[in-house]
């Protein structure tokens, strides 16, 4: 399901680039920022290139089974 937000135009300025880099729409960056946020916000304890690396593998992993 898709909603509408307001976002600042400081925010989409920021994720433009790395959305670029990273072969995402600026949308899907932004909500990348934000699953990565929530998954560092509930494991604190764990750095957060290991959370990253964990979200990559759990993906990589439902990619692989379709």
């Amino acid at each position: 399901m898709a909603v509408a937000l307001k976002l600042s135009a400081e925010l989409i300025e920021i994720a433009k680039p790395h959305a670029a880099a990273m072969h995402r729409k600026v949308p899907q960056q932004i909500e990348h920022w934000a699953w990565l946020g929530q998954a560092v916000e509930e494991n604190p304890e764990l750095p957060v290139p290991f959370t990253q690396d964990t979200l990559l593998a759990v993906e990589e992993a439902k990619a692989g089974s379709r």
